[in-house]
């Protein structure tokens, strides 16, 4: 069996776009099961961020811009403002999980936000973006106006509060939460060091 790694994120987290491709790199050929889990930043009513006020721009200009320069992913600040909630993107992804479009859905709502900055917030935008994957555009927005995963969505965030995640990506595995690195090499390193036994296969090490 595959050992699990759960990525809590947020699709308004630019490190949680960044990580992706580290983590796919990091573990490629070894026996993992990546399960991207939701986490909300600044869940309804508690008000987002302005991209307009200090904070953003400072933490982008010295943070994510390089980290994103170093690790060859485009992206930009998101003129959205304010930032728009996440929880309709986060239930969307529980309707593509059930439909095999979960890695497809994930993709393409971080590239819609942080690459072409459209409001993953609005429903007509998810519900544009789940056509062109391949879902059925009624059937997606009819799952999230009728909250069909809602229950699902609160019981997964309930459990990552109980698992005391507390910013994202974090990154939990064996029972414990993993050193979050931006170099996919470290990271592999790090986790053949501590699951050798549990991670190698034989086709790639």
């Amino acid at each position: 069996m595959s050992v699990k790694i759960d990525v809590f994120s947020d699709y308004v987290c630019p490190y949680c776009l960044l990580i992706e491709g580290v983590l796919a790199e990091a573990t490629q050929g070894l026996n993992v099961d990546i399960q991207w889990q939701p986490f909300e930043l600044r869940a309804a009513p508690t008000p987002t961020l302005r991209p307009e006020d200090d904070y953003l721009p400072q933490v982008w200009k010295k943070s994510v811009y390089p980290l994103a320069q170093r690790l060859g992913v485009p992206i930009q600040l998101p003129s959205i403002s304010p930032q728009p909630y996440s929880r309709w993107a986060h239930e969307g992804f529980q309707v593509a999980e059930a439909n095999g479009k979960a890695d497809a859905y994930k993709d393409r709502v971080f590239r819609a936000f942080f690459q072409e900055d459209q409001d993953i917030g609005s429903l007509s935008v998810l519900g544009a973006m789940a056509e062109e994957i391949g879902l059925d555009k009624f059937q997606f927005l009819t799952s999230l106006d009728n909250g069909k995963y809602t229950d699902r969505h609160e019981a997964l965030l309930e459990r990552a509060k109980k698992l005391g995640v507390q910013s994202v990506p974090s990154l939990y595995m064996d029972g414990q939460f993993i050193q979050v690195v931006f170099d996919p090499q470290v990271l592999r390193r790090y986790l053949l060091e501590k699951y050798e036994d549990a991670l190698i296969t034989q086709a790639n090490v």
